[in-house]
């Protein structure tokens, strides 16, 4: 056989076993022995893509506060009586009226509020909007600030993500993992990508079995598989061949630890049905394994589509906070019946906000924005960062700069650096590495949501 008649038929059989699914950028993974790992973390991104609408999912009840907020929302202003009411040293606040279980978490300690987080270079005061050179670049562009979000860094050209960074500065606490310590569940997510960590994208409910080797008799299907891996480990003197050969071998190791998560446990909460709640229950599958994996600590990713509401908001985003709230609590619940529910943080990010004035039935991009934390080591039952005053939205002046515009998009007074890097701090992490600029905001880089 002639080397070209060899190449094809070694792309063949690769074709054979494609049904392996989606996996990208597993990397060279060390798959070692499994260690007893005692002091496990993981992080759990929740992305909302689109830029949710803080505006309409954390409001302000009290007697002055409340009527401002319903004459700048108008048509999409909640009704008093619907919201979910909690309470914060800042005053009465109402949650989204479909999200009774992010109160029930709220009040019970286990979920905070961190109030007006966004993109920032530095700490930025409103005589500063005016210029450029002190702001993030493309701030209202959903592109850019997906990746900026991700990245941690304020401009689209970082090639690693905050939660990979991370893991790269704990990485002694995974000498041992035989799995990966860095997963979206979402599709590629840069989030996930650090120096020396390899990011993974799995697909949920996949555990990488390959139909091709389901041959009668049973040892025929084991030819194959041996035949697989001895293709797979031979050099074939090609860059590219011999980087798929390695991608193939590490799902070849990956697949049975997979399908041994999707076996591990039945859930006494259980998950929703659909996209993220299917992420998140994979994501519990994994992490109740994590003595077997050897893993010290873990960052995941998930996505939640479809908040770029610029019309139709009161419908779309109520059914998807909907979602939200039920795939949270179950989450949490399942995090406890496993017993990491101390060790395991939960929080939210999304593009940008949204302005607090409407466009018609919907709203258009904004800036700073509001996030939940989730956990046991979550110093929850309260709001942190100062909530922005409704009474504000048509007051720009550098003593009243919670808003960036008179259509009451955000001006964050919180960064996303200090956000992180609070998140980051409670990972054993360094928050200065995982947030190169994080020094712009001197000793006001931890804010105190976790413990």
């Amino acid at each position: 056989m002639n080397s070209k008649e060899n190449d094809f038929s070694r792309r063949k059989f690769l074709q054979l076993s494609a049904s392996l699914g989606v996996l990208a950028t597993l990397g060279n993974l060390e798959w070692a022995n499994a260690a007893t790992i005692t002091d496990y973390k993981a992080l759990v991104c929740i992305f909302l893509f689109g830029g949710n609408d803080g505006h309409n999912m954390v409001v302000p009840l009290d007697s002055t506060q409340y009527p401002a907020y319903q004459a700048a929302r108008g048509y999409l202003a909640h009704p008093l009586s619907a919201l979910q009411p909690i309470n914060d040293a800042q005053g009465p606040f109402g949650l989204h009226p479909l999200m009774p279980q992010m109160r029930g978490l709220y009040t019970s300690g286990r979920a905070a509020i961190v109030a007006n987080v966004g993109m920032l270079s530095a700490p930025t005061k409103y005589s500063d909007l005016s210029d450029p050179t002190k702001l993030p670049s493309n701030l209202r562009s959903h592109s850019d600030q997906v990746v900026q979000m991700q990245t941690g860094t304020p401009s689209s050209g970082g090639s690693t993500g905050w939660g990979g960074r991370a893991a790269d500065s704990v990485l002694p606490l995974n000498a041992a993992a035989a799995f990966p310590v860095a997963i979206s569940m979402n599709g590629p997510a840069i989030f996930c990508a650090g120096n020396s960590v390899p990011a993974a994208s799995l697909q949920p409910g996949n555990s990488l079995r390959q139909n091709a080797m389901s041959l009668w008799p049973s040892t025929a299907g084991q030819a194959r598989a041996a035949a697989q891996k001895q293709i797979v480990s031979a050099a074939s003197g090609n860059q590219m061949i011999d980087a798929a050969n390695r991608q193939m071998t590490d799902a070849l190791a990956l697949a049975p630890l997979l399908a041994s998560a999707q076996s591990s446990v039945a859930w006494t909460t259980p998950f929703p049905s659909g996209g993220l709640g299917n992420q998140l229950a994979d994501i519990a599958r994994i992490i109740n394994l994590r003595a077997q994996l050897g893993v010290g600590r873990q960052v995941f990713f998930v996505g939640l589509g479809g908040f770029d509401t610029h019309s139709g908001q009161s419908y779309q985003q109520g059914v998807l906070l909907q979602e939200l709230d039920g795939c949270i609590r179950s989450f949490d619940a399942a995090m406890q019946q496993i017993g990491t529910g101390n060790s395991v943080t939960t929080f939210t990010m999304s593009d940008f906000g949204r302005t607090l004035q409407p466009s018609g039935t919907g709203t258009d991009h904004g800036w700073g924005n509001h996030h939940f934390v989730v956990g046991g080591a979550v110093q929850g039952g309260r709001i942190y960062g100062s909530f922005p005053l409704m009474t504000n939205y048509k007051t720009l002046n550098a003593s009243a700069e919670d808003y960036a515009d008179n259509r009451g998009v955000l001006l964050p007074r919180l960064s996303l650096s200090q956000y992180g890097g609070t998140l980051a701090n409670w990972f054993g992490a360094d928050p200065l590495t995982t947030f190169p600029n994080l020094g712009a905001w001197g000793g006001a880089t931890n804010l105190g949501f976790l413990s």
